[in-house]
């Protein structure tokens, strides 16, 4: 039987934490930071726990 293969998209997007919980970034915290208040860009940078009825669709693309 093959082996499964890894989303290349979800791989890049999403992380799994030592417990199993898949953390995600927030968005608009690529650029245009000279129009986002330093407070706003603050709160953006840190990473997110996924919603919970999105982790069974990640996990899948994940191979987990």
């Amino acid at each position: 039987m093959p082996k499964n293969k890894t989303h290349s998209g979800a791989k890049k997007r999403f992380r799994i934490t030592g417990s199993g919980k898949i953390m995600r970034q927030r968005a608009n915290h690529v650029h245009k930071f000279h129009e986002k208040t330093p407070q706003h860009a603050r709160r953006l940078a840190s990473d997110v726990v996924l919603a919970p009825a999105d982790t069974k669709r990640i996990k899948r693309l994940l191979g987990k």
